[in-house]
């Protein structure tokens, strides 16, 4: 028989594992160290998906946001609340691609846009904003030396 250290370091887990899953396995054969599953996956039900669709498709407007924009965050947020469920935002993603559910962006631009304000807002507030942090030619890390002030 392999030491607890050897099977340990070979599965690349803790000895304390290897011991907890001899005792399982002498007290309860093969059903005591089958894979339980993910244990932090919460699941909807089919009814709770339907539910989550007709209430997706009733907008984010009747939720209380701002905008008719759904969001991975905003549809988090409801799960949350109609279902008491938390997932992360890639689980919703998941989640909704898992359900026939895709990524979307407008057909078309807003009536409200406003080209020049964003051509604008482009050349004057964006420049500075996206300057380079570093310097284009080598510095120095002394202190003493005038090109590393």
């Amino acid at each position: 028989m392999l030491s607890v250290s050897k099977i340990a370091a070979a599965l690349r887990v803790s000895e304390r594992s290897v011991e907890r899953w001899r005792r399982q396995w002498r007290e309860r054969g093969k059903a005591g160290v089958l894979s339980k599953g993910s244990p932090g996956r919460p699941r909807l039900s089919e009814a709770q998906i339907a539910r989550l669709e007709r209430e997706l498709e009733c907008g984010p407007l009747l939720h209380g946001w701002a905008d008719q924009r759904w969001t991975l965050a905003r549809i988090k947020t409801l799960i949350g609340r109609l279902f008491h469920v938390s997932y992360t935002v890639e689980g919703t993603w998941q989640l909704l691609k898992r359900h026939g559910w895709s990524w979307q962006q407008p057909a078309r631009r807003a009536i409200e846009r406003d080209d020049q304000a964003v051509e604008v807002w482009k050349k004057e507030a964006w420049p500075p904003v996206r300057a380079p942090r570093r310097r284009a030619t080598a510095g120095s890390s002394s202190r003493t030396k005038p090109v590393s002030r």
